[in-house]
């Protein structure tokens, strides 16, 4: 390896330390790892015994090798989990790096669906991590790959944790089964707004964040449309739905527009490891 993945190992309090005798040392913002289909970035914890995998999904136009200096990735690091970083790649798009989010009148070269799945298994190889838990997270369009993953293959992560962004239209009816979810947005998002906004001269919509609950809710049996409780701590504002069939839903508000609140990464994670331990 070369010396500037040691460097960058270092700033983020990690070690390359191998958890597993396949692990390759490939992941830094240098050296992604492959996979059929695309690329991804890993950091590795400090523990030779790593909690699990904590995936986050880049925004449009935005590279996954910049997710290595988030707050995420050295939070996730510093409680002992694989950081992972999968690349959106559609060159064909009008971002580039982008993802294949399901939406009436939008087309992609390759199904990211698929390609997650490529990556979660080479990570799970190279590390040995087998049964740990996953979280699946995303920004913005990463946001809306994260709901359709959580959608239409909730057996790929153990929790869920999309930040501005949602399903797009046309929504889906139902989804395949009850997840557990934790949804940040933005109350002054203008980008991805909470009800949604047309492109194309309306041939593409992004999805209203009330009505992708709404699925949520009713696959996961939330009885009473309403949460279970409300809460709120200083500038931001839960919904709390806890008591349905299965699953958990969480949606937490900000003052804000388009971006993560300041310590949501912590949030997410103290939500995340509350639904594992």
């Amino acid at each position: 390896m070369r010396p500037r993945f040691f460097a960058l190992i270092a700033a983020f309090s990690l070690a390359a330390t191998t958890l597993s005798a396949q692990y390759s040392g490939c992941g830094d913002a240098q050296t992604p790892c492959d996979v059929e289909g695309g690329t991804y970035h890993m950091a590795i914890p400090r523990a030779e015994v790593a909690k699990g995998i904590v995936i986050h999904l880049h925004g449009a136009g935005a590279r996954a090798s910049g997710l290595l200096k988030s707050g995420l990735a050295r939070g996730a690091a510093a409680r002992g989990y694989v950081f992972v970083a999968p690349e959106g790649y559609h060159p064909n798009s009008r971002f580039v790096r982008n993802w294949s989010v399901r939406a009436n009148g939008s087309s992609f070269e390759r199904d990211d669906a698929v390609f997650l799945r490529a990556v979660l298994a080479d990570v799970r190889r190279q590390t040995g991590l087998t049964e740990e838990p996953v979280m699946l997270a995303g920004f913005s369009r990463g946001g809306s790959m994260v709901w359709d993953i959580a959608c239409h293959d909730p057996s790929f992560a153990t929790a869920y944790a999309p930040l501005a962004g949602a399903f797009w239209n046309d929504l889906p009816e139902v989804c395949s089964a009850p997840v557990k979810l934790f949804h940040t947005h933005g109350w002054n998002d203008r980008t991805v707004p909470l009800e949604g906004r047309s492109f194309r001269n309306g041939q593409v919509v992004q999805g209203d964040v009330w009505a992708s609950l709404k699925v949520l809710r009713e696959t996961n049996g939330c009885d009473a449309r309403q949460p279970e409780r409300n809460s709120y701590e200083g500038a931001f504002w839960f919904r709390h739905w806890t008591d349905c069939k299965a699953g958990k839903i969480e949606l937490m508000l900000h003052q804000g527009g388009h971006g993560a609140p300041q310590g949501w990464s912590g949030r997410m994670l103290d939500w995340f490891e509350a639904q594992t331990g």
